[in-house]
């Protein structure tokens, strides 16, 4: 176990087994008092010599190394047969996935296999900040309930593992065996390259493939995701040309050698990299028409700061995405989710029945690192299903629907409300005790005129976030400007805002609170807001107000059930 103590510097950690190196990583190593430990296995080195040589990084002149490693804790180090990771934080979700300690960010290589669900996520086995980047590992037979396994790919001599995706090569095209498992991801060592893997054992454990890397650029390229395309009978590929604000697109036979089609990009938001792409066909809702979604997340120029998705539809012929245009014949911005706390967000490949489900990085960059936790560090959001919905005008937009799986955590009814009066004072509910409070709300939403509804949740300290409906502007908004989060950042606090795409003033709300976060899903998926919380004790009332032509009707407040 190695002391870390978060405010140090990086140490360059160089593993000497019987006098040759076998590897190195990078730790926070604690040089007064430690914040926690993190794991080191021995076993693979059973019978050998070992040593670990620290360098501390110097903060002076990045990349520079100095054998300065004067430390108070040498005694802080132990030995111990098991790890124990229970948890030990406050704000730790109850019921969305997270890593059992360290920092994780992207989700990658999201497969579908056997009746599981594997999540590969970018992962730190070594700190709770971002460093070390290795595809941690978790499986799931229902999207909520999450077992995290061993590391599925480590860095390796050609750099760190970053972002990427995996799907069932049904033919053993690339030559690894029918139904074998290909991952392809970016290997960020002095360059950006892309690389591939496979895995024969169900996505348990992967080979990395000799010949990497297999795609080479001068440029920064990175987070590639693959898809078999049934039409041409070919692979393709979309990367991300993180700061020519571009996305890539390549043809290949085998996913070893790779083919460039087509750029498309320089459009939308560009006020950011652009990253973790996705492209994928779905039908119109009602209309038996496909189109095609191309996902480009972006970091900074999220529409409240910082992260967030931005979306095009269009076409996809030929290796050649072409975008819809407006009426004025622009490619118009459009957001799949309106929060502060939505990013990285992809979908697994050979989902069942169809099905295109998605999930995404619950923070934003600009205080991932800061939130109030050390065991771990990030939440992946609640799964979600897309799908394609025209507007009152005809234009296409993506909507995110809570996964069908969502609805097993939906416990007892403690509230239960036909018809709420809504007023200045408001009607007070108790939210549930356990689970810190955790629960889902629904109700619907009728204002007109200048009419607004008011959803608040609070705790005895004054602590609040209040979700409301404006029916002047159709919008929805979220204020999470009341609490302590200035200690977090000052980019934390925020009002986020989202179109409603109400029906004449109708709106249906499910509301999904853990002990971290707030999901707001509207009119079946139409409209979605994601926002991080940090409460120092957890919300126990809903308070219902409003003012003007409004009314809440079918207001329930349910228990989560986790089991």
């Amino acid at each position: 176990m190695i002391p870390v103590e978060e405010n140090e510097d990086d140490q360059l950690v160089t593993i000497i087994a019987d006098g040759k190196s076998a590897g190195t990583f990078y730790v926070r190593l604690a040089d007064k008092k430690p914040d926690y430990s993190v794991p080191f296995d021995l076993t693979p080195y059973k019978g050998k010599n070992l040593i670990l040589d620290f360098k501390k990084i110097s903060k002076g002149n990045a990349g520079a190394q100095q054998n300065d490693t004067t430390t108070t804790v040498w005694d802080d180090f132990t030995f111990i047969d098991t790890f124990d990771t229970t948890n030990k934080e406050h704000y730790r979700p109850l019921y969305h996935h997270t890593p059992e300690y360290g920092w994780m960010n992207d989700p990658n290589g999201m497969v579908y296999k056997d009746g599981k669900w594997h999540l590969y996520y970018q992962w730190n086995p070594y700190g709770s900040k971002w460093q070390n980047m290795t595809w941690g590992h978790s499986v799931s037979e229902d999207l909520i309930h999450w077992e995290q396994l061993p590391a599925a790919i480590e860095p390796d001599a050609l750099g760190a593992i970053f972002s990427g995706s995996a799907a069932i090569d049904h033919t053993g095209s690339a030559g690894f065996g029918e139904d074998a498992i290909v991952a392809m991801y970016t290997s960020a060592g002095h360059s950006q390259m892309q690389s591939i893997a496979h895995s024969t054992d169900g996505g348990l454990t992967f080979e990395v493939y000799p010949g990497n890397p297999v795609i080479t650029m001068k440029t920064e390229a990175r987070d590639p995701k693959i898809f078999w395309n049934e039409e041409t009978q070919e692979w393709n590929m979309v990367l991300a040309h993180a700061l020519n604000h571009e996305i890539l697109f390549f043809s290949s036979p085998d996913l070893k050698n790779w083919t460039r089609t087509d750029a498309f990009g320089k459009v939308g938001a560009t006020g950011g990299v652009w990253e973790c792409p996705d492209l994928f066909e779905l039908e119109v809702e009602g209309t038996g028409e496909k189109k095609w979604v191309l996902i480009v997340n972006l970091n900074p120029g999220g529409p409240f700061g910082g992260s967030a998705t931005q979306y095009f539809i269009g076409d996809f012929k030929d290796g050649k995405f072409t975008a819809d245009v407006a009426a004025d014949g622009s490619i118009p911005t459009k957001w799949m989710d309106f929060g502060k706390d939505h990013y990285a967000t992809v979908t697994w490949s050979d989902a069942p029945d169809g099905r295109r489900v998605a999930l995404g990085w619950m923070s934003n960059w600009e205080y991932a690192d800061q939130v109030p936790t050390m065991q771990f560090r990030s939440a992946n959001t609640l799964p979600r299903d897309l799908k394609l919905f025209q507007d009152a005008d005809g234009e296409l937009f993506l909507a995110s629907v809570p996964s069908p799986e969502v609805m097993k955590l939906r416990g007892k009814a403690v509230v239960s409300a036909a018809k709420v009066a809504v007023g200045k004072a408001g009607k007070k509910f108790s939210l549930p005790r356990s689970n810190d409070g955790a629960c889902e709300i629904t109700a619907d939403v009728k204002a007109s005129g200048t009419g607004m509804a008011e959803f608040t949740l609070s705790n005895a300290d004054g602590e609040k976030i209040t979700i409301s409906y404006d029916a002047a502007t159709d919008e929805l908004i979220f204020d999470r400007m009341h609490g302590t989060f200035t200690d977090i950042s000052h980019n934390f606090p925020a009002v986020t805002k989202a179109p409603a795409f109400s029906s004449d003033g109708k709106v249906s709300l499910r509301i999904f609170v853990d002990r971290s976060s707030v999901e707001v899903f509207a009119n079946d998926g139409k409209s979605v807001m994601t926002n991080l919380i940090f409460p120092e004790k957890p919300y126990t009332v809903l308070t219902v107000s409003g003012k003007g032509k409004a009314e809440v009707t079918n207001l329930k407040v349910y228990e989560i059930n986790m089991k």
